[in-house]
């Protein structure tokens, strides 16, 4: 029989959903209000006067601020980040964990020190490669760089000792060679692991900020993020069109999470089980 959890639990449960909850609820509110509604002091809970101007500024096709064009450069970008972040982070962290080769505890504790640069430190190499490269003002400036994190390679590595050896050698014993183990055997028992790197470098290449303000100079390649920025005019204000773009750029977030939070929560409560 399950244990009733105390009063105490659940009080906390509801504070904390409200804490999480109330920013995103008020965005949606203000992106419905009028301007002056918007800026009224005290604040309206409900729309007096409900109204969709916003989103149809935003959303209008060849407008002044073509925020469907940042969303889909925002998507296209963190998705083919987030896919190759796994694939580099697969194959490194099972050859980290499962293979044997000289100096393999040094470059893991290479690897590991990483993790402690200050990320602006990177700033200037990336920025000087992506030009060598010609990809400035290019969605490969988002996509590449950062592929090769510290963070998930450490991530799936604490994942593949968690597994059991039995699988591999079975599998071995069976005429498998080393590649088919890790695609047929290992990767489908990752998925947890797989989906929980897979949502982190997706919020965090969506999330970004300050990299794309430094690669993409053209107002149609800009991606979300620094796209919205644009929408906060110099003298005045325009509250319900950027929470408009705040609540498109929520959605993808929202989403992504809901289809995959049962693999997410498996994924970090397995991923630090061994070290």
């Amino acid at each position: 029989m399950r244990r009733r959890q105390s009063p105490v639990f659940w009080v906390l449960v509801v504070v904390l959903t409200v804490v999480f909850v109330a920013p995103l609820l008020w965005m949606m509110i203000t992106s419905f209000k009028t301007i002056g509604e918007s800026q009224q002091v005290p604040p309206t809970l409900v729309p007096q006067e409900p109204t969709g101007r916003a989103y149809g500024e935003v959303l209008t096709v060849g407008g002044q601020n073509p925020v469907l064009r940042w969303f889909l450069n925002s998507l296209v970008a963190a998705s083919l980040h987030a896919g190759l972040v796994v694939l580099v982070a697969s194959m490194a962290g099972y050859a980290l964990a499962r293979m044997e080769f000289r100096f393999k505890k040094p470059i893991f504790v290479v690897i590991l020190a990483t993790l402690f640069v200050p990320g602006f430190v990177f700033l200037m190499p990336n920025y000087l490669l992506m030009d060598k490269l010609a990809w400035l003002d290019t969605l490969w400036a988002l996509v590449v760089p950062g592929a090769a994190g510290a963070f998930g390679v450490f991530f799936m590595r604490q994942f593949f000792l968690a597994l059991p050896r039995e699988l591999e050698e079975v599998a071995m014993i069976d005429g498998a060679n080393a590649w088919t183990v890790f695609t047929r055997i290992i990767l489908p028992n990752a998925k947890p692991a797989i989906a929980t790197l897979t949502v982190l470098s997706f919020l965090a290449n969506w999330n970004d900020f300050i990299w794309p303000l430094y690669v993409l100079f053209s107002p149609e390649r800009l991606t979300l993020q620094p796209g919205l920025k644009l929408l906060q005019g110099a003298y005045t204000t325009d509250y319900p069109v950027i929470m408009t773009g705040a609540t498109i750029a929520s959605v993808p977030v929202l989403i992504l999470y809901i289809f995959v939070q049962r693999y997410v929560i498996e994924g970090v409560a397995r991923s630090g089980i061994k070290g």
